[in-house]
C-alpha cells in the first residue's frame, strides 16, 4: 500500500476467536501517507498500522457479490483469498464493493 491507495476491510467474524460470522465488508478508506508504525494491542501482539482516512459507509454483505467479484476465482471456496491478509483487487471489484458500501 502507498499514499492515495484505497482500502476495503472485510470481517469474516463478529469477534476474533469466536464462531459468530459477519461476512461483510466493514470499512472503506484511503491511505493518507507512507508511514508504517507499530501499534501495541496487547503484551504479545504488536501489529503494524497505517494512517487511513475512513469514509462514512455501511457494512455490506459479501454473499450477494461473490458471483461478480473477479478476485474470487473459486466461488465455492470464496473465503480462501481472505486467509492471507491484505491483497490487491482490480478496479471492477473495488468499484462494485465501494458502490454498495457508499449507499447510505
Amino acid at each position: 500500500m502507498k499514499k492515495g491507495d484505497f482500502v476495503v476491510f472485510y470481517s469474516g467474524k463478529q469477534t476474533l476467536g469466536k464462531p459468530e460470522k459477519c461476512q461483510e465488508f466493514t470499512a472503506l478508506g484511503k491511505v493518507l501517507d507512507d508511514e508504517i508504525y507499530p501499534f501495541q494491542v496487547s503484551e504479545d501482539f504488536c501489529p503494524s498500522r497505517r494512517n487511513v482516512e475512513f469514509s462514512q459507509s455501511k457494512d455490506t454483505s459479501i454473499i450477494p457479490l461473490i458471483d461478480d467479484l473477479y478476485f474470487i476465482q473459486n466461488k465455492k471456496s470464496w473465503g480462501y483469498p481472505f486467509r492471507f491478509g491484505f491483497f490487491e483487487i482490480n478496479k471492477h471489484d473495488f468499484d462494485l464493493i465501494s458502490s454498495q458500501m457508499l449507499r447510505i
